[in-house]
């Protein structure tokens, strides 16, 4: 497994192995902690202006939602600009806005440099209403893009074989092969010295008075700053609180007419619906995305993927499901991510809240934290500061995250489901349990073997949850994700689920 779902993802067959001779008495001037877009745009950018950097990551360049994502490149987001200008004001929507332009501008200028072969191409959007709800959303979102100068035009036609009431095209958009983009970043940080360390898991870190001591998996790594790049940091602080993770699904479907439209599209439904073509192996296929839903707050998964298709289904003469898979992502209580130093430190960085953009902000994290460690002036820095002052536009969300999370922890302690013994779960089913007095996490392999694990979350002892889809152990507190094995798939959890041996209870 290379991704960190058992279901293959239409990037996956890209995915390659950067063999790494580290020195771990070596002194670096930056780590980064995580090897998806974030982590690989940063430690690039910071090697290539004379940074000494070390990439460390957990599994494999690309394990996580890079490897998962849909990758759509768009200057207009979930956050809309109408919300942008409500909470942050009509200057830090603009600013908002240049800033997306920036991290476009920046995915072409890496491309250009580096002679990447990643099947970028620009593209116009179409995005459209379905009914007249979603039509006074349109004009809200047409408003306030008009205000910071995106641009969105009426239409009277679409690409997509759906029925709308209103839609606007906006140019100006793009997608690529994120596996491919970021491949060969990773080739030219090596390329100008930098290091890349897989299979290696970062456990903690301690701030000295000149240094931080990483301890990993592999051995002790001494560097001047630190980047999590891992979608929410390590340990346990305020962003935990303020971030709610999500997982999305997406399908790759060929088409029996052939009809495959041109355009990125997006629905208004909630929650929406995104579509784009993609070219694997000589084939065109179709990837539609949706269904998104709180990390653990679903009681069958599979459903998720079924309910994808049957609504693609409606309106596509689908032919063959190729591909099928999620991801994960965090959505941040006040609509923009947290990107900049950890509250309470000098020298550790963050990125994290990118709701469906990862692709834009993670580009975006790897100029304003290289600004930031290169001492440079950055006009995004206090717009997305994950200090910025709690709480102002996002209270409410805040208040129900933690209302939610606390929720979850008190729910799962008293409700899990009580079984007598381990014959009650069937084969291929994973559940929590209860047995004598104790929580379990219990999964039965086809052919009767089972695995067996304590089912509390060692990140903030919250009770985890199966998810059938992707065969692990979800955690709806704060996003930790483990194999049926308890092994780490996704942080802030730096410790796997412990292990029991059947007869231990």
């Amino acid at each position: 497994m290379n991704r960190d779902g058992v279901r293959k993802s239409i990037w996956q067959e890209a995915i390659k192995a950067f063999p790494a001779a580290v020195n771990f008495e070596t002194e670096y001037d930056v780590a980064i902690v995580g090897g998806g877009i974030t982590g690989v745009s940063t430690a690039y950018e910071l090697q290539k202006s004379g940074k000494n950097c070390i990439l460390i990551e957990a599994a494999n360049i690309g394990f996580g939602t890079t490897g998962g994502t849909t990758a759509h490149i768009n200057n207009f987001l979930d956050t809309t600009y109408h919300e942008a200008i409500s909470k942050f004001g009509l200057d830090g929507a603009k600013l908002l806005f240049e800033s997306v332009n920036d991290a476009i501008a920046t995915i072409e200028k890496n491309i250009g440099d580096n002679s990447i072969d990643c099947d970028f191409e620009k593209k116009t959007a179409q995005l459209f209403a379905l009914d007249e709800k979603q039509s006074k959303q349109l004009d809200d979102i047409i408003e306030g893009a008009e205000k910071v100068s995106c641009t969105m035009s009426l239409i009277n036609e679409i690409s997509f074989p759906i029925p709308f009431v209103k839609a606007v095209e906006i140019p100006g958009q793009a997608q690529f092969h994120p596996i491919k983009y970021i491949s060969a970043l990773c080739q030219s940080f090596l390329n100008s010295g930098g290091t890349i360390v897989e299979n290696c898991f970062c456990e903690s870190h301690s701030e000295e008075e000149e240094w931080i001591i990483i301890t990993t998996s592999k051995g002790i790594v001494k560097t001047r700053n630190l980047v999590y790049a891992t979608h929410i940091p390590l340990g346990v602080n305020m962003l935990h609180f303020t971030n709610a993770p999500y997982r999305s699904y997406a399908i790759a479907f060929t088409l029996k007419d052939e009809k495959y439209p041109q355009e990125l599209g997006y629905d208004l439904v909630d929650p929406y619906h995104y579509y784009r073509i993609q070219k694997i192996n000589g084939e065109n296929l179709l990837i539609a995305g949706g269904e998104d839903h709180k990390t653990g707050h679903s009681d069958d998964t599979g459903i998720c993927f079924t309910d994808l298709e049957n609504y693609v289904r409606q309106y596509f003469n689908v032919d063959v499901v190729k591909y099928s898979w999620s991801s994960q992502y965090y959505e941040p209580v006040d609509g923009l991510p947290y990107i900049g130093k950890i509250g309470g430190t000098s020298r550790v960085f963050t990125a994290t809240g990118f709701r469906g953009n990862g692709m834009i902000f993670g580009t975006l994290s790897s100029k304003i934290i290289s600004d930031l460690i290169l001492e440079r002036k950055t006009k995004y820095r206090n717009l997305f500061s994950p200090s910025r002052i709690m709480p102002i536009a996002g209270f409410a969300e805040f208040v129900k995250e933690t209302a939610t999370v606390a929720t979850d922890f008190i729910k799962d302690k008293l409700f899990i489901e009580k079984v007598s013994s381990l014959a009650e779960i069937n084969e291929g089913e994973g559940k929590v349990v209860k047995y004598e007095g104790e929580s379990y996490a219990v999964y039965k392999e086809k052919g009767g073997s089972v695995h067996l694990l304590k089912s509390t979350c060692p990140h903030a002892q919250c009770e985890v949850r199966w998810n059938s889809a992707e065969i692990s152990w979800d955690c709806p507190c704060h996003g930790s994700r483990f194999s049926v094995n308890g092994k780490v798939l996704t942080a802030p959890s730096v410790k796997d689920l412990i292990k029991i041996r059947e007869k231990d209870i």
